[in-house]
């Protein structure tokens, strides 16, 4: 089985909202709900979990789920305080068999193609686990806390994290928990994979899958779907 588990527990502080970003409208239809289609007509994808703040259940369960052409049943699962509480929470309401695979997505990614998800999900079959990761194309610097460059750092392994990040539940649940119970805290799911030895693999991704948490994100978004609805 093959779960998708769909992460917007975020307050979107950065977004100078209102409303938290993951329900603005872009193009006429909440960011999440975008997200939510891509995995909703995918034929790879069984079950999907949505994580979002606790207050926001009901909002969500009876404004956004009832959204015309979602089909797969979706279940709301209550998130924590950081995202990595919110993934963990997800994972405990899963509870799923150990070799299923658990395909984690940042609910304001909407651009995720088709052929990256299925490519991220057959690398996970294969290897056990799989990130969709941008290969970095600018020139990057190292700076001090004042801002002087110390040094230029060698972009030619260098590969700028997306999602969905996908693993085998046993693994990835197990990876939480220690994470968890250790007070380990890292900025995405592939870090405790890393941490507990686990190789985890590349499927390259694009920059058309941005991240929306800024003013800023949101008008380029607003391009891409444009982009998106004529191919």
């Amino acid at each position: 089985m093959n779960i998708a588990l769909i992460v917007a527990g975020g307050s979107g502080a950065r977004m100078q909202s209102d409303r938290r970003k993951q329900y603005l409208e872009l193009q006429g239809v909440p960011v999440i709900v975008h997200t939510l289609r891509v995995f909703d007509t995918s034929v790879l994808i069984d079950r999907i979990v949505l994580v979002v703040p606790k207050d926001d259940q009901d909002f969500c369960r009876d404004e956004l789920l009832a959204a015309p052409g979602l089909l797969k049943p979706v279940d709301l699962v209550a998130g924590g305080r950081t995202r990595q509480g919110s993934v963990h929470n997800g994972l405990q309401a899963i509870a799923a068999a150990e070799d299923d695979l658990v395909v984690i997505h940042d609910a304001v990614r909407p651009f995720v193609r088709q052929s990256e998800l299925a490519a991220c999900i057959e690398t996970a079959e294969n290897f056990g686990a799989s990130i969709l990761a941008l290969k970095a194309f600018d020139t990057l610097k190292h700076a001090d806390t004042d801002g002087q460059i110390s040094g230029t750092i060698d972009r030619e392994s260098i590969w700028l994290a997306q999602t969905p990040q996908v693993f085998r539940y046993g693994a990835i649940q197990a990876a939480h928990a220690r994470a968890k119970e250790e007070g380990i805290v890292v900025t995405d799911d592939a870090a405790l994979m890393e941490m507990a030895g686990q190789a985890v693999h590349i499927v390259p991704g694009s920059r058309w899958n941005i991240k929306i948490t800024t003013p800023e994100d949101l008008t380029l978004a607003d391009s891409i779907a444009q982009v998106f609805s004529t191919i």
